[in-house]
Formats: C-alpha cells, sequence, structure tokens
C-alpha cells in the first residue's frame, strides 16, 4: 500500500448534507407530483448541467420553455438551494479539521455550481482550512470524468499513487482510482477513521 501524502475530500453527502426535496415538500406537498417534478423536470441530470459550469438562467429558460405552467417552480430550485444544504456532517468535519492540524495535505474536489459553491464557503466556513478546491464549475469538468481529477492533480502539485480521496458515490470512487489515486467510499465518519486507519493516518 502506498504511502499517503494527500488527501482530498468531496463535500457533498460527505461533509455536508444535500437534498433538493427539502424545500419542495413545502412548495409542492402532493408526493406524486413532487416525485414528477424530479424525474421529468428538474432532473438530476439537469442540475448536474449546472455543476458543469452551465449558469442558471440558461437552465431556468431551457426548461421553462418546456414547462411553462412550472416556472415558479423551476426558479425555486435556485432560489431556496439555501434549504437544501441544512446542516454539515459534524464526524466527518472532525476527521478533516484534525487531518488539518495535525498537518496532512487536505484539498477539497466537489461537483457544484460556481455560485452555490461561494454561498455554501461562505456558510460552512470550515470550507475554507483545506489548502484548496476543484470546483467543477468553475473547471467545466464534472466527477467521475477523468479530467477533473487530472486537473487537480496539476493545480495542487499532488502525485496519484499518494492521494487519497474520500466521496460518497461509487462511480466517482471507481473514477479517482482510473486516475490513479487511492479511494474510499465515503458511507460515515466512524467508517471513514478505519479506512484512514488501513493507510496509516490515526484521527
Amino acid at each position: 500500500m502506498n504511502e499517503i501524502r494527500h488527501i482530498v475530500f468531496d463535500i457533498g453527502k460527505v461533509l455536508i448534507h444535500y437534498d433538493p426535496e427539502l424545500p419542495y415538500r413545502r412548495l409542492i406537498p402532493n408526493d406524486e407530483k413532487r416525485r414528477r417534478f424530479f424525474t421529468e423536470i428538474c432532473t438530476p441530470e439537469w442540475n448536474i448541467e449546472q455543476d458543469r459550469g452551465r449558469s442558471w438562467e440558461e437552465a431556468e429558460a431551457l426548461l421553462i420553455a418546456d414547462h411553462p405552467d412550472e416556472a415558479e417552480n423551476i426558479r425555486g430550485f435556485r432560489l431556496n438551494w439555501h434549504e437544501m444544504v441544512p446542516h454539515a456532517y459534524e464526524g466527518s468535519v472532525a476527521i478533516m479539521e484534525a487531518l488539518v492540524e495535525q498537518g496532512h495535505d487536505v484539498t477539497m474536489l466537489t461537483n457544484f455550481a460556481s455560485d452555490t459553491f461561494v454561498e455554501a464557503r461562505e456558510r460552512y466556513t470550515f470550507l475554507q482550512k483545506p489548502r484548496g478546491v476543484t470546483v467543477s464549475g468553475d473547471i467545466r469538468a464534472i466527477k467521475p470524468d477523468r479530467a477533473i481529477f487530472d486537473h487537480h492533480i496539476s493545480a495542487f502539485g499532488l502525485e496519484p499513487e499518494a492521494t487519497l480521496f474520500i466521496d460518497d458515490s461509487a462511480p466517482n470512487i471507481e473514477g479517482a482510482r482510473a486516475a490513479g489515486w487511492n479511494a474510499v467510499l465515503f458511507t460515515d465518519a466512524e467508517t471513514l477513521r478505519k479506512d484512514l486507519a488501513r493507510y496509516g493516518i490515526e484521527v
């Protein structure tokens, strides 16, 4: 097993909670209508394009053209985004902060729209503690594409074989491994501690 000298954290569902349904339980109380909204209108495939750098204005216009009766709910996605990230995961945040305090090289790599990441970083100030971050919306590449992993390596001077990536998505884990990184799937803080220990990192 390679010595780990760089630790890279994903953000959504690893350090902060994310659930787009949260505001829509208020906006669209009917369960079936809300399910249809997320499967046919504001789909994950639509949302990921904002993570890839598409503007909210363009994203909203595309959907409103096809679903004019849903214009208010479509615009509600960005307007109520803050409700979708209601809290941090205290356990994993504590681990990340401890790694930084111990002197480990910690960075972040996230699929995030540029503007909402700025908002998240202001709200959750622990996101300012790592050495830096690659935000997909800023570079117009998303996980699990190889390009975003190679960009992060180049931007922060990392060695792939000495890098450990922590993410909640199995495809993103596979993408990291395909780029030559070590990677562990995040499920909870206690499991993360054990995974880090397997790589000789005690927190």
